[in-house]
């Protein structure tokens, strides 16, 4: 299935985790690796995970609902990773915990940059880092500051490798954690030259079978498998008992999701990426699409069965750049309309700019109508050009719209009732050559 990693004396291992229990299902097996061989280890955390009210409710046996009790919250989940990684080894000086809004760094990479207000984090009610362990108390909640952030850690560490979450990951701030880190990476690309492996941790219906199976590998799930170029990493039986028990100290997220997060305790870890897509100027159409999925396999289990007939699911998406312009087009698994809609996503980079000012394109459309913005700015609808068909949207955008960018980073999702997610295509990395 895949290739082993392998590591050199040489190399300094950065463990990006996007909230405390991620460091363990993703990289367990890696971190205790890195202790084994006695090389360079840092784990950072990029929130608190401070958001999760059905597990608080499990922990504590009533409703975390006031600011406080959520930041509380939060530093209950900071000392149980300085227990994990204790079980794993790993003395706390070795971790960071950044403080970022948990459920909200995907919404600060979308729109709040620059002039724009700071996000306010949905428990704690929090608009700045509010734990005074953290990296860095009262940064804003921005964008900037969560490249800052990135920024000198990578330039203090210097890592050689770096374990992050995956761009395909169905939890908003695991998406988000690896967009920022890829901005950061381009801005630094003259002065750190790093390898970058993504774990996934949440998927649709993955990882199969649920439940504690230490012999079993771990297996990529179907869309992914022949689309992304896996690497793994093996674990002894010493080894996944060891995790498993790190696992365990994150009790506050054990005791409510016991049977998922064992399904992360198998006998390999998986790490893989999707490959940049080079556009050329005025070159044929491109796929970038993983999905193809099985529509009965795809549906949320959040979908009322009487509203599971609205679902609608990206089947493909094709890129080009023609004549000055960004060409994309999505095909959807029938047409958008009633009840249902989608968003896409255009966001451009270049190295002569602070990605804070490059445009950042949401385009959302409905049956008829569409809407544009940049960040929370609307734009005038025919500042690009859509073309409809029954079951596909074709968006023109002028890359002088995109601040002419080298790289144009994409999503896409649909949505029920402006509120229920459908289905999501994974953030992708188009690399514009001429």
């Amino acid at each position: 299935m895949s290739t082993a990693i392998m590591f050199d004396p040489q190399d300094r291992i950065l463990i990006l985790a996007p909230h405390p229990d991620d460091e363990v299902l993703g990289t367990g097996g890696i971190i205790q690796e890195a202790m084994k061989l006695n090389l360079p280890l840092r784990i950072v955390f990029l929130t608190y995970g401070d958001s999760n009210e059905w597990s608080f409710l499990l922990y504590r046996r009533h409703p975390v609902l006031l600011p406080k009790g959520a930041r509380n919250m939060g530093l209950v989940r900071h000392d149980e990773a300085l227990e994990a990684a204790k079980a794993l080894g790993v003395p706390p000086p070795q971790l960071t915990f950044l403080g970022y809004p948990d459920f909200g760094t995907l919404d600060i990479w979308c729109s709040h940059w620059g002039d724009r207000p700071p996000v306010e984090s949905i428990l704690t009610h929090a608009g700045a880092v509010p734990y005074p362990n953290a990296f860095r108390p009262g940064a804003p909640y921005k964008g900037e500051e969560i490249l800052a952030d990135l920024e000198k850690t990578l330039l203090e560490f210097r890592p050689t490798k770096i374990f992050v979450s995956h761009p395909g990951d169905h939890n908003s701030d695991h998406k988000s954690l690896y967009l920022f880190l890829r901005v950061v990476l381009w801005d630094l690309e003259n002065e750190i030259n790093p390898v970058v492996y993504p774990y996934l941790v949440h998927y649709r219906q993955w990882p199969t079978p649920r439940g504690y199976r230490p012999s079993d590998s771990l297996l990529p799930p179907h869309e992914l498998k022949s689309r992304i170029q896996w690497q793994d990493h093996d674990l002894n039986s010493t080894e996944i008992e060891r995790k498993r028990n790190a696992l365990r100290k994150h009790r506050s997220q054990y005791e409510a999701n016991r049977r998922y997060l064992l399904s992360f305790v198998r006998s390999n870890e998986i790490f893989g990426d999707f490959p940049d897509t080079t556009l050329s100027l005025n070159a044929g159409a491109i796929a970038i699409s993983p999905e193809y999925h099985d529509l009965k396999t795809a549906l949320p289990e959040q979908l009322l069965e009487e509203n599971r007939e609205a679902f609608v699911g990206i089947q493909e998406r094709f890129v080009h750049i023609e004549n000055g312009r960004f060409v994309l087009s999505i095909r959807w698994s029938r047409p958008l309309g009633g009840q249902v809609g989608a968003s896409v996503y255009v966001f451009g980079y270049r190295k002569d700019l602070s990605f804070q000012q490059m445009p950042k394109l949401h385009i959302k459309l409905g049956e008829l109508e569409h809407r544009i913005y940049d960040q929370d700015r609307t734009l005038p609808t025919d500042a690009i050009r859509v073309q409809r068909r029954a079951e596909e949207v074709i968006l023109d955008v002028p890359l002088e719209l995109l601040g002419n960018p080298e790289r144009i980073l994409t999503s896409a999702h649909t949505y029920f009732l402006g509120l229920v997610p459908l289905d999501g295509g994974s953030w992708r990395v188009l690399k514009v050559v001429s």
